[in-house]
């Protein structure tokens, strides 16, 4: 490969990483153009880490006459696949690449996957590790290999021409990968709507939209005394099981978690255009997500009971109100979140759920926005709040009549 054609093609990566072309189609894109200057290329491999809940790293792989395949790698889950990789000999001994001539000098054994690449007819490897120091952590390191089945392997310009080519071709697939990591920690840390309301811009101190939405306010039952009586690591374990529960009944109906508060949860259902396609109003999708939240939770109390495991229950609120949507807090530090007068009340609604002996309790407004799904709500009577001027009417599921 001639030196003004590896100019290009770092003129083109860089390119591509400013027009935020997908890692897929970067990847695709530069394998044709190498092969096309006749370097024929069989497999090539890149990646980084992640900075997300579930997913440890991702990689999109390459394959002559395929298409490119993006493979995850879980948490938590065995190392030794990454422990007898190149990549790990290159991380443990921080060096920057490795080439084995696999028809040459490569000992059959020393690498499994090496072994495969072989016996399938590729002919040279190169493996590189590019280093981000400014960036640091998991997402510092890009990993690329490169394999060939020309007879004769590699040229040695061709390697160093590969080398200068991965540097681009890493800073312009971070750029993209970084974009998707970026969104998907503000939407794990401050759900979807907030998290696209301030990648648009909203990150303005007192800056807020008026919103209607359903508020739901949660907690679980007898958790103060849980806590005291229950090991830190086995407290973690079974309020991350109850939260899966709850949050993943709310995502599924359109509702968005804003904020885990101890053990509650606060959490909204907008009235927006995007949910006007599925004809259920944000009542009627509370009250779904609510239902859904039952069933799985007393199938989760059934596994831990089996388990000898620690259980508990759920007390909701559900209300419906003008909410202000932004950002509040000081200069330097910003919570998203919503406020207004219907979040204190539906707090002051979840406080009745014990005294009631009820695990859902509405708001007349709640019942009064329902719709048809009105029927599904049976009155509790009217009750003073406190902190509320009014006394007024709740409800809960009419659960219909108890067989005997």
């Amino acid at each position: 490969m001639k030196e003004e054609i590896a100019t290009a093609l770092v003129g083109w990566l860089i390119d591509a990483g400013l027009n935020a072309t997908s890692e897929e189609n970067l990847i695709r894109q530069l394998c044709e153009r190498l092969v096309a200057e006749d370097i024929p290329l069989t497999r090539v491999m890149a990646g980084s880490g992640l900075l997300h809940p579930i997913i440890d790293s991702r990689a999109h792989l390459w394959r002559r006459g395929s298409e490119v395949a993006t493979e995850e790698y879980a948490r938590l889950t065995s190392t030794g696949e990454w422990e007898r990789s190149p990549f790990h000999r290159l991380w443990a001994g921080n060096e920057k690449t490795m080439r084995r001539r696999l028809n040459g000098d490569y000992q059959t054994g020393e690498f499994e996957l090496l072994d495969k690449l072989k016996a399938a007819g590729a002919t040279d490897y190169l493996a590189i590790i590019n280093r981000h120091p400014a960036i640091g952590g998991k997402l510092g390191d890009f990993v690329s290999s490169w394999a060939i089945d020309r007879p004769s392997g590699f040229t040695d310009a061709e390697t160093v021409q590969l080398e200068r080519i991965g540097s681009a071709f890493a800073l312009s697939y971070q750029s993209r990968a970084g974009q998707g990591t970026m969104r998907t920690l503000l939407e794990t840390y401050l759900g979807r709507g907030a998290a696209a309301r301030v990648l648009n811009g909203n990150v303005i101190r007192g800056q807020a939209d008026t919103i209607d939405a359903v508020i739901w306010y949660s907690d679980l039952v007898n958790f103060t005394r849980i806590a005291d009586e229950v090991e830190r690591d086995h407290l973690l374990s079974l309020l991350n099981d109850y939260a899966a529960c709850l949050v993943e009944s709310i995502e599924q109906h359109g509702g968005e978690v804003l904020k885990f508060i101890g053990d509650g949860i606060l959490a909204i259902f907008p009235d927006t255009e995007e949910n006007a396609d599925n004809q259920v109003c944000a009542p009627g999708r509370a009250l779904d997500a609510a239902m859904m939240a039952e069933r799985r939770m007393a199938s989760l109390n059934e596994s831990r009971q089996t388990q000898g495991l620690r259980t508990t229950d759920f007390y909701l609120a559900l209300h419906v109100g003008d909410l202000s949507f932004g950002n509040f807090g000081s200069a330097s530090r910003l919570d998203f979140t919503v406020l207004g007068p219907a979040v204190n009340e539906a707090s002051r609604i979840g406080t009745m759920c014990r005294s009631l002996d009820q695990r859902v309790i509405v708001s007349s407004a709640f019942a009064d926005s329902a719709g048809a799904r009105r029927r599904d709500l049976v009155s509790l009577g009217r009750y003073a709040l406190r902190g509320v001027g009014q006394p007024q009417e709740l409800f809960t599921l009419d659960r219909g009549p108890v067989s005997r």
